[in-house]
């Protein structure tokens, strides 16, 4: 089923380029059928080319999407055009008297900074305290996890002793989440961090549950017991060229940095990197929309204050 975004996001004609189904705001209102109201946060500096990895993400199920953009009221971009802004994205303002479906909270490029010295920290916890009442499920990634954790939780965050760069093998610890549901034993994800929360913090926290670990990445999920908050360590999201970018450029800076692991082929960065990671992200995506959201989600959003779900785990009968 298609995704529904704004007619002229740049997003669209990459996804119809790549045979993806994208329908546009004037075919939607034709439409009886009642989408999924997702609303993405994006933090990211790069917001083109993480609102389109989004997209490609949320769109491959048979679920129709509805996805709005939103960016903090405090902070102007460097990255991205400022009419882009003006275009496709509002501010929390615009939409708080709303009701969503899901939620998306991307990383953001702030973790050398105590969370409360980030520009935005104060219009962030005012959001996801909004979102308890007003988002059935919040799926939050990287920085955006380790904010999440801090907030609700008071779980910290801590600095590595160098930047955890590269795709790393990962493992289910809690198969009955319906999060991994179809999972490998085994699988790949990117990540691309100085910071780590640490799992003797995560265990005294009753409501969280580690759901997949890394031995060299760590905790890479977590959830909590109703599902409803939802925190992803790495960025299964990205493209095949995203580490790479950042590699470029902070080699072409002069700063430390490492050939990202397990990137490219012997970890020879004369060669194109190699895509490990991608069927792992659709199935995380897809889950994540079809258990957590979908299947749960009441069908009259103003009942979302109330209500109660299976938590994210199977059941037998």
């Amino acid at each position: 089923m298609p995704i529904r975004i704004p007619n002229e996001l740049p997003a669209a004609k990459t996804l119809k380029d790549e045979n993806i189904f994208v329908m546009t705001e004037r075919r939607a209102v034709t439409q009886d059928i009642r989408p999924l109201k997702i609303l993405l946060l994006n933090l990211m500096p790069t917001k083109i080319a993480t609102e389109t990895q989004l997209s490609r993400l949320l769109s491959n199920t048979p679920l129709q999407v509805e996805l709005e953009l939103i960016a903090p009221r405090d902070h102007v971009p460097k990255n991205t055009p400022q009419e882009h802004m003006l275009a496709f994205y509002r501010h929390f303002d615009d939409v708080k008297g709303r009701n969503y479906d899901g939620m998306v909270i991307t990383g953001a490029p702030v973790e050398h900074l105590p969370f409360e010295e980030v520009e935005y920290w104060p219009e962030l916890c005012g959001i996801m305290e909004w979102s308890k009442r007003h988002v059935h499920s919040t799926f939050h990634i990287c920085w955006g996890a380790q904010a999440g954790l801090y907030y609700h939780y008071g779980v910290p965050k801590y600095p590595l002793e160098r930047k955890l760069f590269g795709v790393f093998p990962h493992v289910v610890e809690r198969r009955s989440n319906m999060l991994f549901r179809g999972s490998d034993d085994v699988f790949m994800v990117p990540h691309s961090r100085h910071t780590t929360v640490r799992r003797e913090d995560i265990e005294q926290v009753p409501d969280l549950k580690i759901l997949a670990t890394s031995p060299e990445a760590g905790i890479y999920a977590l959830s909590t017991e109703s599902g409803r908050q939802i925190f992803i360590t790495g960025h299964s999201e990205y493209d095949a060229d995203t580490l790479e970018k950042e590699y470029l450029r902070d080699k072409s800076q002069g700063k430390p940095i490492d050939v990202p692991k397990n990137y490219y082929p012997d970890d020879d960065d004369t060669q194109p990197p190699r895509v490990t990671w991608r069927s792992c992200a659709n199935l995380l995506y897809s889950n994540w929309l079809n258990y957590f959201v979908y299947q749960t989600t009441p069908f009259d959003l103003g009942e979302l204050p109330g209500t109660k779900d299976r938590g994210g785990e199977e059941t037998t009968t």
